[in-house]
């Protein structure tokens, strides 16, 4: 799109798939910087990306003057990487360093028109058009075919390994690789390095106007709550704005300060807390944490008596559901499972769904609780119902956000404009907040976590195991069971579920 001559040193913004348009500037390309070896018939300069340090061949087209452009580009995106290197373009603006010394084009061409003959069968057959270019000796002719020969070996055997591990060799040939230059790249092969954006603290004391519309008359027993994180906190802030008298615990204390300066009392450990309420919530991350919660030590089993209740709000299977409902029946206490269905938000706003089973009289003392943190809840019958229910719930739901962003990764490969995508999503029957919400994400690439990434995928691989003990089939959630897998390995567990977006798209 761009027709204007390209010179060492202009300030540009230079645009990839899957990305906004980027700062950067014209650069010498770095000596392990490949080049674009299949010809295009279009031209591509060397593009150095300010905020990530790193090199990347771009076409011409997809390059345009920094000046020129910077109202309209600097708006594209809002992520920190993006403002990052806007502010970078702009020190290097007020003091740039001196001037670059330029390649020798002459000797860049003619290895570049090497490269692209040796990967050419048409060429290979044509010896003598090499000969006109570059003149050499018969020994040195035979040494450089050789050199080629490997190398072209090396390459492909590259490719193929490429292929394998799921990486886009189209990204792989058109700029450094950071395992050589170790180089960090945010928005290049390398988008697991992309800053996951800071949680906003959470104002404790607001009262929303979902919980004034309410009018929750709180119970007057003292309720217990172990566990303060990214659910959990949303939660006590509604019991405590609600009137409710809660204990907390949390691993790091730091977290229950906000808490206590609200009217919340903190205890020092499980067990603190079992023995001062008469009814305790536990919501931690992942089953073996919940279990270790009640049978380790100073835990829930050591204050555990007749008629005190406890309520397991952590997402889990069904089996360790009933391990953790034995050992607490068996010290003479009520247990009852409350799975959750809801983000971050909805736990802030109350407007979570609760899915409770297990004893119905403790479901029954918990109304005004589940009345200030959600917006229905339903009681399922017997311990493991409510388990089940919710695991067949996340699966719907991990698999639909998988597609959102395989969809939007096929739009941006195809050149469409992913805004576009959406807008025309939200006028048809697949219209819906959760993938509106996901798909705005996307869109924005800075993933601020409202659904953490790993506990979707906890729960996708509890539902592949009770697909597994009941023999039913699931290979549509196993497909993207191991999508979330592998964005987790590159290093999104913590952002939030739609970042899964990048295992898709990359």
């Amino acid at each position: 799109m761009s027709e204007t001559v390209l010179k060492l040193g202009d300030l540009v913004w230079a645009k990839m798939k899957g990305f906004s348009p980027w700062p950067g500037k014209i650069a010498n390309p770095p000596k392990d910087l490949k080049r674009i070896s299949k010809p295009t018939g279009k031209t591509a300069s060397c593009v150095f990306f300010f905020g990530t340090d790193n090199f990347a061949w771009i076409e011409d087209f997809n390059i345009k003057p920094y000046h020129e452009f910077k109202e309209q580009f600097s708006k594209a995106c809002k992520s920190r990487a993006f403002l990052d290197a806007c502010q970078a373009i702009e020190k290097y603006l007020a003091n740039p360093p001196p001037e670059e010394e330029p390649v020798n084009s002459a000797e860049t061409k003619s290895d570049e028109e090497f490269d692209k003959l040796k990967d050419s069968p048409k060429e290979k057959e044509s010896p003598k058009k090499i000969k006109r270019e570059v003149k050499r000796t018969p020994k040195e002719r035979k040494r450089r075919n050789s050199g080629s020969e490997s190398d072209t070996a090396a390459a492909r055997k590259k490719g193929r390994n490429a292929s394998e591990d799921g990486t886009d060799s189209s990204v792989l040939t058109n700029h450094a690789s950071p395992r050589k230059s170790g180089l960090v790249s945010r928005i290049l092969d390398q988008p697991a390095a992309i800053q996951r954006p800071d949680t906003p603290p959470l104002d404790v004391e607001r009262v929303t106007q979902t919980l004034k519309e309410k009018n929750v008359q709180p119970s007057s027993l003292k309720f217990g709550f172990l566990g303060l994180g990214i659910m959990g906190s949303g939660i006590v802030k509604n019991l405590l704005n609600s009137g409710h008298k809660v204990i907390v615990w949390n691993r790091t204390t730091e977290k229950c300060r906000d808490f206590v300066k609200a009217g919340a009392e903190e205890a020092l450990t499980p067990s603190d807390v079992i023995s001062a309420a008469d009814v305790t919530f536990s919501c931690v991350s992942e089953p073996q944490v919940a279990k270790d919660m009640v049978f380790g030590n100073c835990g829930v089993l050591q204050e555990m008596s007749s008629n005190k209740g406890f309520v397991e709000m952590t997402g889990i299977d069904a089996e360790t559901s009933q391990d953790i409902a034995e050992a607490i029946t068996a010290k003479g206490g009520r247990y009852l499972e409350a799975q959750i269905q809801g983000s971050k938000t909805q736990a802030e706003e109350g407007m979570l769904v609760i899915l409770a089973a297990g004893d119905r009289t403790l479901f029954d003392d918990c109304q005004s609780c589940f009345q200030a943190m959600g917006k229905n809840s339903f009681f399922l019958g017997e311990v493991g119902s409510a388990s089940k229910m919710n695991l067949v719930l996340q699966l719907m739901m991990g698999v639909a956000i998988a597609g959102v962003a395989e969809g939007m990764a096929l739009a941006d490969r195809a050149g469409l404009q992913q805004r576009d995508v959406l807008e025309i999503l939200e006028l048809t029957s697949l219209s819906c907040p959760l993938l509106t919400e996901k798909g705005r994400a996307i869109l924005e690439g800075a993933f601020p976590t409202n659904m953490p990434l790993q506990h979707m995928q906890k729960d996708l691989k509890l539902s592949l195991s009770m697909g597994d003990q009941l023999e039913q089939p699931l290979p549509v959630s196993a497909a993207a069971n191991e999508v979330y897998k592998h964005a987790k390995r590159l290093g999104y567990a913590d952002h939030d579920v739609s970042a899964v977006y990048i295992r898709a798209r990359f």
